[in-house]
């Protein structure tokens, strides 16, 4: 192995859970995550970073720029997918009150998600992921201290969409 090659597969293992995830609440549709994720890995093995300081927060950055790239090629005004669809009623495990719940609940963030700028879902999306705010500071290409100004702002943004009780405001 020389120096530029990366063990795709051990960084599959070890970090494609949390892609897939990240890429979920990015894009509000698990097919477009995955097939962002799946792309991600490919542009990994044909054109492996020249520096691996840091492949994961490599990796989630060029996994933003595919879902990007996705955006700019479908319709100019894109919309959140639905949420995934109830579980059927027969399904034991399953409440379909609860289920309509977390539903509701998936669309409220989303809706508010949309409302932050790209780049404030994508710093806070990976602040949740866990990224210090130095790898962040690098996915976005900003300085360590911008990044924690981003994470505020778009705190405050999401807050003011929350009404006094918790409810999103009209």
């Amino acid at each position: 192995m020389d120096e530029h090659t990366v063990d795709v597969d051990a960084l599959f293992a070890e970090h494609n859970t949390a892609l897939v995830r990240y890429l979920t609440r990015l894009t509000g549709d698990s097919e477009q995550a995955q097939d962002a994720a799946q792309e991600s890995y490919l542009r990994l093995h044909t054109r492996p970073p020249v520096h691996t300081a840091n492949l994961r927060a490599w990796l989630f950055t060029v996994a933003t720029n595919v879902v990007r790239d996705q955006w700019k090629k479908q319709a100019p005004v894109r919309e959140l997918a639905d949420a995934p669809p109830l579980a059927l009623a027969t399904d034991p495990q399953h409440d379909p009150h609860e289920q309509l719940e977390r539903a509701e609940r998936r669309q409220i963030v989303r809706r508010m998600l949309a409302k932050l700028t790209d780049r404030e879902r994508t710093v806070l999306l990976m602040r949740e992921e866990g990224f210090l705010h130095r790898e962040i500071a690098e996915a976005v290409g900003t300085t360590t201290k911008s990044v924690g100004t981003m994470i505020a702002r778009a705190l405050r943004k999401l807050a003011g969409e929350l009404g006094p009780a918790g409810g999103v405001l009209s």
